[in-house]
């Protein structure tokens, strides 16, 4: 009998549902940054064990919206909330607030109070453990999150050193039920290569970029094909056009002398050649789309738009 289960991960910016994820399956199908926004629509990562399959559906982290992308975004976390078999919440062992008045962030009590509006199962997950000094503070963040709602099960873990992961894949499991199989056995993602190759791009952009530039970037791949070098080599040749919304960030972009696009490239195509086996010809170039974020017709044809 095949089983399966589909959970949506949900939680503020920066809380580690994309380091879950990556972790969960072994393979890197959300980027990563330290920055807020960085998942800006549904990514889904499968895993296949025997007769059952659980696929994790992480959502970009639940805010205030500044514009029209942000909306979407938004649209992206609550519409992961159908059709679900469950629901985990990742919030952070090292709280920025004070858990002994029983406090919690405004954005956890929307998601909370949206679990219990839809009638939905839940668990807790509660990421960076590794960070925490003193254990004790684990308990009190426990009893402030379960005083707002009682969650089917509470698992303290850490994406970074994979502490607790397999506890709280193995807690997502109970949630199967029975079911045709959705992905192929080999699937990990459904995410497109195509989507994937933007999102390393993106991402090395996120993290080498001063903190206001990034999120006014959009990747398209605009060519992706395999061929074979003169040695009879495969090589994967990919050109990509990364867009920003202002003049003066196209020139943050290149950098001085085109240094800083040529260190995106190179530790974009590292991870290309990695993720894919071959070696990998990566061209960038740089335009201006002003005000993007704001354009539906732009971020419809970024595939934001989900």
């Amino acid at each position: 009998m095949t089983t399966s289960a589909f959970i949506s991960i949900i939680g503020r910016p920066n809380v580690g549902k994309s380091s879950f994820i990556n972790t969960a399956l072994g393979h890197k199908v959300s980027i990563v940054s330290d920055k807020p926004q960085t998942t800006r629509t549904r990514v889904s990562g499968v895993i296949n064990k025997g007769e059952m399959q659980l696929v994790f559906i992480d959502t970009p982290g639940f805010h205030k919206p500044h514009n029209t992308l942000g909306e979407n975004m938004i649209k992206a976390v609550t519409t992961g909330l159908t059709d679900v078999d469950a629901v985990l919440l990742i919030v952070e062992a090292q709280t920025k607030f004070n858990v002994d008045d029983g406090d919690i962030p405004h954005a956890e009590e929307e998601l909370i109070n949206e679990i219990k509006r839809r009638g939905l199962k839940a668990i807790l997950g509660i990421n960076k453990i590794d960070l925490l000094k003193d254990k004790e503070d684990l308990f009190k963040v426990i009893t402030t999150y379960m005083s707002k709602f009682q969650f089917d099960a509470v698992v303290p873990f850490s994406a970074k050193t994979g502490d607790g992961v397999d506890l709280l894949i193995s807690e997502a499991s109970k949630f199967a039920k029975e079911s045709v199989h959705y992905f192929a056995a080999d699937d990990f993602t459904d995410q497109p290569d195509r989507v994937l190759v933007a999102e390393i791009i993106r991402e090395k952009l996120l993290n080498l970029l001063s903190r206001e530039v990034p999120h006014g970037i959009a990747v398209d791949i605009e060519r992706f094909f395999e061929r074979d070098t003169a040695s009879g080599e495969p090589l994967l040749c990919v050109e990509a056009c990364i867009y920003c919304e202002r003049e003066s960030h196209k020139g943050i972009v290149i950098g001085k002398g085109g240094a800083m696009l040529k260190k995106v490239g190179t530790q974009a195509r590292y991870d290309l050649e990695n993720f894919f086996g071959i070696k990998t010809d990566l061209k960038l170039w740089v335009k201006v789309k002003e005000d993007w974020r704001n354009r539906q017709n732009l971020i419809h044809s970024f595939g934001l738009d989900q």
